[in-house]
């Protein structure tokens, strides 16, 4: 068991001034767990820290908590800022907070970040504490469930013996759909959001391109770049336009940058080169991931990704799979998204019916792919706040477990 205390719930206030559906100002809080976690691959972690926030406030009989997983480039600050300075709210704070989907005046909300990431939690920029050097590709590779895992025991520490849901899009989903198998007993709601059972084969092929662009950079000194004072940025930006291209729709590209031209012409005898919008664009989301993503992160991330499914060990029989789980499902898709289609989740919806294991199912119509689950948008938001205003209704009169 960890020998630390237990740091307070973090402070939030709101300003009068202040958005009255936001949580406010947020303070992240972290904890090093000495318990040694035993990893999918064999390896052992004698220690590790993880980064949190929550928001809202615990009931006195500890059944409005709800946990949220974040997607491959998410990370523990998913609503609220940080300071009255913040440019940019939380990564979900357009359904986390007062009023919201999420309700914080109904739940008592829970966001991490993720074990092998590289925004506060232990991972491979991190120090090895065996060598006193960052991990870098020396960091233990990492499954979905080892995730799980690391939650059950943050869940643990916060006194939270069932989760009134626990929620994650894209990776995330794939992370919910693991708890409900792993701790069925533990989470009385499941919702998964533009997700799958496992990644096609494009998907797979997408990701190895992505790290294929990182590995290629010369600055990445197979992967022990911090110790040599370096940082394949070149090859992380390109990675992220990548990742980025197949979050969006070509629907929604058009509509937001057509062939609009940032600079140059198109005139006969123009020296100028002619660059794009959507080729700026692309640009500046490269080069701001890289200046804040770990490059190892993202290869330990779309590993476990790729390595995900649900049902392999189940005879790859994902009736089997899901026979296990206890909880209800919420899924939703988006109709363009391309990367996690509304197939994934229809499939995930048919092998929770022959299961017998109770599940809602809306698809949303949107053009802006992947990213919809991110994203604003009237009817998500009715079909989502519908669903966990039924699932805060089941915390009252409900005795802990």
């Amino acid at each position: 068991m960890s020998t630390e205390k237990v740091s307070p719930p973090a402070q939030q206030r709101q300003d009068a001034s202040d958005d009255p559906g936001s949580v406010g100002i947020v303070v992240p809080q972290q904890h090093t767990f000495v318990e040694p976690l035993a990893l999918a691959c064999g390896r052992t972690l004698d220690q590790y820290t993880l980064v949190y926030e929550t928001y809202g406030t615990l009931n006195r009989e500890k059944n409005n908590a709800v946990l949220i997983c974040h997607a491959l480039s998410g990370h523990h600050h998913a609503a609220g800022r940080h300071s009255e300075a913040d440019k940019r709210p939380g990564w979900w704070d357009s359904y986390i907070g007062p009023g919201k989907p999420i309700d914080t005046d109904q739940f008592f909300v829970v966001s991490l970040n993720n074990l092998g990431g590289c925004h506060g939690s232990t991972g491979p920029a991190s120090i090895n504490p065996q060598t006193g050097a960052p991990w870098g590709p020396d960091f233990p590779m990492l499954r979905v469930r080892d995730w799980v895992h690391s939650q059950a025991r943050l869940a643990d520490l916060l006194g939270i013996g069932q989760w009134a849901a626990v929620i994650g899009g894209s990776l995330g989903g794939m992370q919910a759909m693991r708890w409900s198998l792993e701790y069925p007993e533990r989470l009385r709601h499941c919702v998964v959001i533009a997700s799958a059972m496992k990644l096609s084969a494009q998907n797979i092929a997408f990701n190895e391109t992505a790290r294929q662009a990182i590995t290629s950079d010369p600055d990445f000194c197979h992967g022990r770049y911090l110790a040599e004072g370096k940082l394949p940025r070149r090859g992380l930006a390109v990675a992220r336009m990548i990742g980025h291209i197949t979050y969006l729709s070509d629907d929604g590209l058009g509509k937001k940058f057509g062939r609009e031209l940032r600079s140059g012409t198109f005139d006969l005898g123009a020296e100028e080169e002619v660059e794009f919008q959507v080729q700026s664009y692309l640009r500046h989301q490269g080069d701001s991931f890289s200046g804040t993503f770990d490059p190892n992160t993202y290869i330990l991330m779309t590993r476990a990704l790729d390595y995900f499914d649900l049902a392999r060990e189940y005879g790859d029989d994902p009736v089997a799979a899901f026979s296990n789980a206890r909880c209800r499902f919420m899924l939703m898709s988006f109709t363009s998204d391309w990367r996690f289609s509304p197939e994934r989740s229809r499939e995930i919806a048919d092998a929770l019916m022959h299961a017998n294991v109770p599940v809602s199912y809306a698809e949303i119509e949107s053009p802006m792919g992947h990213d919809a689950f991110l994203l604003p948008n009237d009817r998500y938001q009715r079909v989502f706040a519908a669903y966990m205003k039924r699932v805060a209704a089941e915390c009252v009169g409900r005795d802990a477990p």
